[in-house]
């Protein structure tokens, strides 16, 4: 698993090496930003602390790289990302908190003012097996993984503002085939290895700068199947606070909250805070 991550870690710094090597005309046309973040949590307690708790330790790992191109009223905007966290408390097993590789592309062609005719991709997985509360393993790597494709129309009132709506998006879901030996699993029906949606799409993304070193990341994505129940509307919202205390060090708080009927009839959340040690490149 840490090779997984190194590896994707040398991927990105062998693409920021080779940027620099371009020519001039081709710096003008991409814009490229990267960010790799190390955030630690802590809590001790020696054995004559009489308040109650245990020690504990976390860790987590954060890559976002930015590659996008502008060129005359041609846009394609990239993001890659990659996130992985861990927890240790005293007397327990080790455990996964965080656990994301994701890719998101958006091509835009401009139409008229603010909207662009678009086409979107999206792919997201996870790096590492997961375990539910049993120690049952229930994922691991590339199962699940989704796909998303479509071609729409988007609204980009700024680098920091834009609404995609796609209303022919294809889905997959792709999941191993021993995960569903005995029931279904992400959606995926018994005996199946991967499951086939189409529907609508809508992306928005919005960034508040609250001050000078404090700015706040909203992600929503909303999805329906057209070919299965298309009023249960798939969920996914992210929010993201960054605090800068100087150019390497900052205070993170995450807060992510997922709803999907076909994985779970229950809302999901996930929440991460703590200071963080930043490299951007």
């Amino acid at each position: 698993m840490k090779k997984t991550v190194l590896s994707f870690v040398f991927l990105l710094v062998l693409v920021s090496a080779s940027a620099q090597e371009t020519s001039n005309d081709t710096i003008k046309l991409w814009t490229k930003k990267g960010n790799i973040s190390l955030l630690f949590n802590q809590t001790a307690f020696n054995n004559k602390w009489l308040g109650g708790g245990t020690s504990n330790l976390a860790g987590n790992f954060g890559l976002n790289y930015d590659f996008n191109y502008k060129k005359g009223d041609v846009i394609w905007d990239n993001k890659f990302i990659v996130a992985y966290g861990l927890t240790k408390v005293k007397g327990s097993k080790t455990s996964k908190t965080d656990d994301r590789l994701e890719l998101n592309s958006l091509w835009g062609k401009k139409a008229k003012g603010d909207w662009y005719y678009s086409l979107f991709f999206n792919f997201k997985t996870q790096m590492d097996v997961g375990y539910d509360k049993d120690g049952n393993g229930i994922s691991h790597f590339f199962s699940p993984a989704y796909f998303q494709l479509g071609p729409g129309m988007l609204w980009k009132k700024s680098n920091n503002l834009s609404v995609n709506f796609s209303p022919a998006t294809a889905k997959l879901i792709i999941v191993h085939p021993h995960f569903t030996d005995f029931g279904p699993s992400f959606g995926v029906l018994q005996g199946d290895s991967s499951r086939f949606e189409f529907g609508a799409s809508i992306s928005g993304y919005y960034k508040l700068n609250v001050m000078a070193n404090i700015s706040i990341e909203n992600r929503l994505n909303l999805y329906s199947n057209y070919l299965d129940q298309p009023q249960n509307v798939d969920i996914d919202y992210q929010m993201n606070i960054l605090m800068r205390i100087n150019k390497y060090v900052s205070a993170n708080l995450a807060l992510q909250g997922i709803y999907d009927d076909n994985t779970i009839k229950a809302l999901q959340v996930r929440e991460v805070f703590g200071l963080s040690a930043n490299y951007g490149f």
